[in-house]
């Protein structure tokens, strides 16, 4: 297949329309009024070299709305679901009028769909000159749902809660400058359709993973389109601050057979989804979303590359977090490190210096692939999430597994030459219970979703400290707190980037909930007017640190070879019954660093202490250097550490 340019095409005369499509036996352009209501006389589209359809519509201007309507064999049992009733929606469209509302009538063939539907909106971008990414690879992400962190803040103005704009408010960027973020990473803003379930519970989707249109912003997140991406993007870069788009390669919002034909499976099923060998009309569901994308098909892949490259050279953005990641690396056999789409990616000049974050699982044969991405990929991490989980639960024989998720995970990243960590650290994120949920929920509560709590996952590796769920109890209340200040240091004190869901760093919650990706209500909307300020100020402070000391920062996975020491409490070396000890309550990981405040080397201390009783450590002298604690400065040779706690300590 060739590759011209697809999608809309703004010249001086008129437009130029292209689409691809193999199956198809004719492709419509159809073209609508101002409002998107009135249709107006179709145009054929001519079949031109590597099954691309073009024509050109004379005096179309940019702001034209316009859809396409194909004409084929309708057959689901041979893979094919052509319709001509059904409007479709341009893969290359850029923005659009309205948002898509899920009718069973988009699923009804031969039942027109044109009231129903988005209408794509013709629309030139002039590009940008691509800038270096911001951010550190070992940096501090923020994740971020654009409606929930900005719908109840008190600062930003009504008319601009629950949208991108909110963002590049000046309360929101003093939060994100107070707490130290290195780069915000913003769940996705494309455009998105609820699951057919969802609408009769009256429920709507709130995270976005079940898109349509690659390309197109979401008007109900973006009202100002590409523009309103682009000036976010500036506004956070003029303070540092990187962004990474939550991006879903992997399926369509169109589902399984019982879906909605909206886009890709109006224009060509049978080749751009993935169906079971010599069964054309079963859909492969890799993704446990119904269908799964056939990435290693040639317009699949151009149009990921396309996607990817249309928002750095429109909008500045530093990079992108990827979805259900090894369906993108997926042939018929199994997922190749190699693949064609991700060696495209890799190899675009637009794209090859851009951050690249693999979700390293799907749920098909072979789909969990931690590790396994190419170099340039950072990957995050369950098993770190669920190491340092356990490990404050109070589980067994966890020393060892925490010391090497600090460390970098090297079992993971530190294989065929590489020695450097692509570890992606977090313990909780959008899918699963809140970091302060996981220290007070032994269980999920999610009979909200109208599942009968069946849906989200039932091993968290979470605890209550005594009560399920909401209490008063003030020393219920302390150990959580405990507990989350030790969570988010061992956090920051882990080699690789750290991300952060947003509201986390205050104590959010959703009542038990983790699965809330169908609550788009004050359950998942942030309560800043309850944010734990203390919790805040720690937050604020662990990331300071990160950027102080570039024992933090450094990539490299620590080895032991003089960069990392494991002491027990006493200040000498573990021992192997040391790491054997089941129930080890305390040790120390000593780094070698550079502080950056005053560029001089130094040590760190990190003192771990899981007992529920304050522990007292003794740490090495090196010479006339003395041990000051971080927080407050004090020297010592023997610090008390409180009870389940992780303390700092540096030596100059």
């Amino acid at each position: 297949m060739t590759k011209p340019m697809l999608g809309a095409t703004l010249g001086k005369t008129g437009t130029d329309f292209r689409l691809w499509s193999h199956h198809a036996e004719r492709v419509d352009l159809c073209l609508f009024d101002e409002g998107g209501e009135t249709e107006l006389a179709p145009l054929t589209m001519v079949r031109g070299e590597g099954d691309v359809h073009h024509v050109f519509a004379k005096d179309v201007k940019e702001g034209a709305r316009y859809g396409f309507r194909i004409h084929g064999p309708y057959d689901p049992s041979q893979g094919h679901w052509y319709d001509p009733s059904k409007l479709l929606i341009d893969p290359y469209a850029t923005e659009l009028d309205r948002p898509f509302v899920y009718d069973t009538r988009l699923g009804q063939f031969g039942v027109d769909t044109a009231d129903l539907m988005p209408k794509s909106i013709v629309k030139a971008h002039k590009p940008l000159k691509p800038m270096m990414p911001l951010g550190e690879r070992t940096g501090f992400i923020y994740e971020v749902n654009v409606k929930a962190l900005t719908m109840l803040h008190p600062d930003v103005p009504d008319a601009q809660r629950g949208t991108l704009a909110a963002l590049a408010h000046p309360a929101i960027l003093a939060h994100l400058r107070r707490i130290g973020v290195d780069m915000v990473e913003l769940m996705p803003i494309t455009a998105w359709i609820d699951e057919r379930h969802l609408p009769p519970l009256g429920l709507t989707n709130s995270w976005g993973y079940n898109p349509v249109a690659m390309m197109a912003l979401d008007p109900r997140l973006v009202p100002g389109g590409v523009k309103e991406l682009r000036e976010t993007v500036a506004a956070l870069h003029a303070e540092g601050i990187g962004v990474i788009l939550d991006l879903v390669f992997n399926h369509t919002g169109e589902s399984d057979v019982h879906g909605t034909t909206l886009s890709l499976r109006g224009i060509d099923n049978r080749s751009l989804f993935r169906h079971v060998a010599d069964d054309p009309g079963t859909l492969v569901n890799d993704t446990g979303c119904g269908n799964t994308l056939a990435c290693d098909h040639p317009f699949v892949r151009q149009l990921i590359v396309d996607t990817l490259r249309h928002f750095v050279l429109s909008a500045g953005i530093d990079g992108f977090r990827f979805d259900l990641a090894p369906i993108m690396g997926r042939h018929w056999d199994r997922f190749h490190q190699d693949a064609p789409t991700l060696r495209a990616i890799l190899e675009d000049e637009v794209l090859e210096d851009r951050i690249l974050i693999a979700e390293p699982w799907d749920i098909g044969l072979g789909g969990y692939q931690l590790g396994r991405f190419p170099p340039a990929f950072l990957e995050w991490n369950d098993r770190a999430r669920d190491t340092f989980r356990r490990h404050w639960r109070g589980d067994a024989g966890t020393t060892g597994d925490l010391a090497t998720a600090l460390a970098g995970s090297a079992e993971l990243f530190a294989h065929d030459g590489h020695g450097q960590t692509r570890s992606v650290n977090f313990i909780a994120a959008h899918d699963g219970f809140s970091l302060y949920d996981l220290v007070s929920f032994e269980h999920k509560h999610n009979e909200a979703n109208g599942e009968d709590n069946r849906d989200g996952h039932n091993e968290n590796h979470s605890w209550n400290n005594g009560v399920e769920g909401e209490t008063s109890d003030k020393a219920i209340l302390k150990k959580r707190r405990q507990d989350v200040e030790a969570l988010l240091s061992t956090l920051f004190a882990s080699r690789g980037a750290v991300m952060l869901t947003a509201g986390d760093e205050f104590a959010r919650t959703q009542r038990g909930n983790n699965n809330a990706y169908c609550q788009d209500n004050a359950l998942t909307w942030l309560d800043w007017s309850g944010a734990d300020e203390e919790l805040i100020e720690t937050t604020a402070r662990l990331a300071a640190m990160r950027q102080r000391f570039s024992c933090f920062m450094d990539t490299s996975v620590l080895t032991g070879d003089g960069d990392v020491s494991w002491l027990n409490t006493d200040g000498v070396p573990m021992t192997v019954a040391d790491w054997e000890t089941p129930d080890l309550g305390a040790f120390t990981m000593v780094l070698t660093s550079i502080d950056r405040e005053t560029g001089k080397d130094c040590r760190v201390a990190v003192l771990i202490n899981r007992s529920t009783k304050a522990t007292d450590f003794a740490l090495p002298p090196q010479g006339k250097r003395k041990w000051r604690r971080l927080q407050t400065g004090r020297s010592a040779a023997t610090f008390a550490a409180r009870p389940r706690s992780v303390d700092f300590c540096v030596e100059t």
